[in-house]
Formats: C-alpha cells, sequence, structure tokens
C-alpha cells in the first residue's frame, strides 16, 4: 500500500488532528523534521495541488511513535535503528505491537471486514523474510485489515 494511504487509514481509524500525528511521530525521534502542513500535503488525493508523498521515514517514525503512544517506551531496550523500507508486513507488526493484538484479535478484525484468513496465513506473514513459509502481506489484506481494526476502534463505524 502506499504510505499516504496507511497514514490516512490510520489517522481516521483513531480520529487524530493533524497536530496529533506530529506529534505522535515525534515520540520516535523528536528531532524529525515534520510539521502540521506536511501532514496535510501527505493527506491529500495524488491528483490534489500540494501533495506529498510520505516517506518511509516518516511512516516508519509515525508506526514507532504509535507504539510508544500505546506502550510506553522500554528504557532498559537499546533504540532500534528505523526501518529503511515500511513494507505491509511491517505496518501489520507494528500495529500488532501498538494496539497489543493477539492472534484471536488479528482474525475478527479481518472477519469483520468480510475477509477471513487462516491461522497458518496469518502467522506466515509475522514470519522473517528468510523463513521457507514467510508470506508477503499484499495490498488487498492489508487494506481488509486497516478496515477491520477501523470498525473494532472505532466501535463499528
Amino acid at each position: 500500500m502506499i504510505n499516504n494511504d496507511v497514514l490516512r487509514s490510520i489517522r481516521y481509524m483513531l480520529d487524530l488532528s493533524d497536530l496529533k500525528v506530529v506529534e505522535i511521530a515525534k515520540l520516535a525521534d523528536p528531532n524529525l523534521a515534520l510539521e502540521k502542513a506536511d501532514i496535510l500535503a501527505f493527506l491529500k488525493k495524488e491528483d490534489e495541488e500540494g501533495y506529498a508523498e510520505c516517506s518511509n521515514l516518516v511512516l516508519a517514525h509515525f508506526l514507532d511513535g504509535l507504539v510508544f503512544h500505546y506502550r510506553g517506551r522500554d528504557e532498559s531496550q537499546p533504540q532500534r535503528p528505523v526501518e529503511k523500507r515500511v513494507t505491509n508486513n511491517v505496518v501489520l507488526k507494528k500495529l500488532r505491537v501498538a494496539f497489543e493484538l493477539k492472534d484471536v484479535d488479528m482474525h475478527q478484525a479481518f472477519q469483520d471486514a468480510g475477509f477471513p484468513i487462516s491461522k497458518p496465513e496469518l502467522t506466515a506473514l509475522f514470519r522473517q523474510a528468510d523463513h521457507k513459509n514467510f508470506r508477503l502481506c499484499g495490498d488487498q489484506l492489508l487494506r481488509n485489515f486497516l478496515k477491520g481494526l477501523t470498525l473494532r476502534v472505532r466501535g463499528g463505524g
């Protein structure tokens, strides 16, 4: 999925203001050069004037910031490097951690979106990329997960 679409979906799901999105991203890196105007540009459609592409760096910081926002920062752990490339699998993992989702919660989100997946399919999404049973998370799968999670978070829409 396009980073802008992921950012747009999560912002809607959590009903976040533009400034809150900036605050959350800066939880991961207070020195991140990100302003409200940048968020406004990321939220525009591709054909709108002023549209800007959301970089992997910004999305990675926003997802890490979500984890810190909901779970707190574990000061005992060394700071992990920020992902250079944010894949759909990374988005799934970060949302799973941020919202403390168990397998049953993930299955329910997919079910709520009308897109049930099996247990092996779900676990394959969270394996290491070099594992023989690893499965790439496609755009449709991530879109349906975000839809199901939005239904759950927003109380049915």
